[in-house]
């Protein structure tokens, strides 16, 4: 039969629509006022801890509507913002030394819908809230460091190759070395073309001075480490705030955007992002009494510290090596099938840890977490701002062999622990200082406008085709019109299961889709009417309508999904977002308004004779 639709493609269509409401259907149940917690030091949260911040919150008389313990994290869902207000307060004063407690709307998707893998889109800022950081990094710091770093090596350089000099000393950014006669020239010369392969090094008029300076490739390189570090480091912190889908990218040369959508607590935001932090190699002092030192008899040349059990521990003033000399780390497991850390050292690092490990095998070293915090306190009921160093020892391992540059550190709990101290040892610092310039709030309830607004729009647009599809093109557009109800079932489906962010602008694609999705029908449909009046049955109208519509259909789709995937790829964050949503409408409406309307023609009229058609 010359207008049959095979069984096949009937099945194919109707599986679609079933998944595609599937996964739309988390969009509708909204959003929770929580409070997500999370480890502050590289071990997980247990159950326990759970338990009994359930049970601190019950004391207080808040209503908890749900607790949620996953991967190590705690997340408390609350039934209004008040409840979760005052448990975060409460939560920080109890746990917030070990933990972080940070505010989030998380999905209110139920467990059944979960257990499918079936979440919600993303709410980008300008729908959902939130803060927009403009942080610029300081690039002339991070020159400055890489000058002390070298000021520092240089000085231990000259007195391993035992060379004499008056003085090493910093003018003006280069790195003056004051030698005791010319003969040590050459020697220096030959000690800085080696070790020191990044600084240029000048003679002066005096036959017994140096200057080095950094290249200007080596500053290129500097500040580009520094930015892609701090960009590694804000992304790993953010992860600790609890926010879905973050943006962060770089702006220029020395900026980054950091957008955090659904943070309600912008302070808290601020500190996580700005707080500066370290890491320090220490070998440990076994041979005096840690509990002498707890008591406040602290022998000379050590200090004490803390492991992250809380307990005591003593350990060398003297620095081994720094987290900035730390070029790689990861995670895996050694070879006695025990969770480790795979480090590599830069080339001074490695010769401080190879000299150091020589002479201490079968000692313990220490690794210490230097972090710099800035908290917001509420101190007689004014907000004070408190800084703060806190410093944990993280590991502890025994040195077993002479190691420099590559070398492992094992003693870890598990799998994860090891994890997190390469993601530690990694990204744990900011390698330059980074300042807030700009900072922008969007409320909820802005946000919430925007949604309403957008929603409008949507509906409007749907409405409005609705009507004259129905009107204009009676049965033919009303199947039109269950195509168009299922090419935005659809959209937010894949969006869906994408776990894209959508934004206003995402939004102003899909309307647009909405007035294009019919484009093809109105091709198909005015194709029909044509074939009808030069004289040619019902049946083979609706064939040939279809079968001659389908080239200039894909011809005017092809064209506009060729100028969303330019936008896509020369535009910004908001340019991308419509982008996107355009793409994914343009596809679908292909799918929906050749075979999803095809489908429901051939089950109305196909199979049996007819005088006229409703179009």
């Amino acid at each position: 039969m010359q207008n049959h639709f095979p069984v096949w493609k009937n099945f194919f269509i109707l599986i679609v629509l079933v998944v595609g409401i599937f996964y739309a259907l988390p969009n509708i149940y909204g959003n929770d006022p929580s409070v997500q917690l999370s480890s502050s030091t590289s071990t997980k949260l247990e159950q326990t801890k759970a338990d009994e911040i359930e049970a601190s919150l019950k004391k207080a008389g808040l209503t908890v509507k749900s607790l949620e313990f996953e991967e190590g994290k705690i997340l408390v869902r609350f039934n209004n913002t008040d409840d979760q207000l005052k448990a975060a307060d409460l939560l920080r004063d109890s746990f917030g030394r070990n933990m972080t407690v940070a505010l989030n709307l998380a999905p209110a998707t139920p467990d059944w819908l979960r257990s499918f893998g079936a979440s919600p889109m993303y709410l980008g800022l300008d729908l959902r809230g939130g803060v927009h950081f403009l942080l610029e990094v300081d690039m002339e710091a991070a020159i400055k460091q890489a000058e002390d770093r070298y000021y520092n090596d240089i000085r231990a350089g000259l007195r391993t190759a035992k060379i004499r000099y008056q003085l090493v000393s910093k003018e003006n950014g280069s790195i003056k070395i004051k030698l005791k006669s010319a003969e040590s020239v050459p020697a220096t010369l030959d000690l800085l073309a080696k070790e020191f392969r990044d600084l240029k090094v000048i003679e002066t008029d005096d036959p017994t001075e140096l200057m080095a300076k950094i290249s200007e490739n080596a500053q290129k390189e500097i500040r580009k480490f520094a930015l892609a570090q701090n960009m590694t480091t804000l992304r790993n912190r953010v992860n600790e705030i609890g926010v879905a889908e973050p943006v962060i990218q770089q702006q220029g040369d020395n900026r980054i955007v950091v957008q955090l959508p659904g943070v309600q607590d912008t302070t808290r935001a601020k500190e996580i992002l700005g707080t500066t932090a370290t890491l320090e190699y220490r070998l440990v002092d076994v041979q005096h009494d840690v509990q002498k030192a707890v008591a406040g008899r602290v022998p000379v040349g050590t200090r004490l510290y803390y492991e992250k059990n809380g307990q005591p521990i003593l350990l060398k003033r003297n620095v081994i090596v720094t987290g900035d000399q730390i070029v790689d780390a990861s995670s895996g497991i050694d070879q006695n099938g025990s969770a480790a850390v795979f480090i590599t050292l830069n080339g001074i690092g490695a010769k401080k840890m190879g000299k150091m490990t020589r002479k201490n095998i079968g000692k313990p070293m220490a690794v210490v977490f230097i972090e710099y915090k800035t908290e917001t306190r509420t101190v007689n009921g004014k907000k004070v701002r408190h800084k703060e160093k806190i410093q944990k020892v993280i590991s502890v391992a025994t040195i077993r062999d002479m190691f420099s540059k590559r070398f492992q550190t094992t003693g870890l709990d598990s799998p994860q622990e090891a994890r997190n101290l390469a993601l530690l040892l990694r990204a744990g610092a900011l390698a330059a200082p980074v300042d807030i310039i700009e900072e922008r709030t969007v409320g909820p309830s802005l946000g919430q406008d925007n949604i309403d607004k957008g929603l409008m729009s949507v509906v409007v647009g749907f409405v409005l085709v609705l009507i004259f599809m129905a009107v204009y093109y009676k049965t033919f557009g009303l199947i039109a019109n269950v195509a168009l109800a299922f090419n935005l079932v659809i959209i937010i489906a894949i969006l869906s299961l994408l776990q894209a962010t959508l934004t206003l602008p995402g939004i102003a694609g899909i309307v647009l889709t909405v007035g294009m999705a019919v484009d093809a029908n109105v091709l198909i449909f005015e194709r029909i009417k044509e074939e009808i009046k030069i004289g040619n049955t019902p049946q083979s109208s609706i064939f040939t309508g279809y079968e001659k519509a389908f080239v200039t259909i894909l011809d005017a789709n092809i064209t506009t999904l060729l100028v969303a995937l330019v936008l896509f790829g020369f535009g910004t964050g908001p340019v991308k977002g419509f982008a996107v949503t355009l793409s994914i409408g343009i596809l679908v409406s292909l799918f929906t308004a050749i075979w999803g309307t095809r489908m429901i023609v051939n089950w109305i009229y196909g199979g049996r004779h007819i005088e006229k058609l409703s179009v």
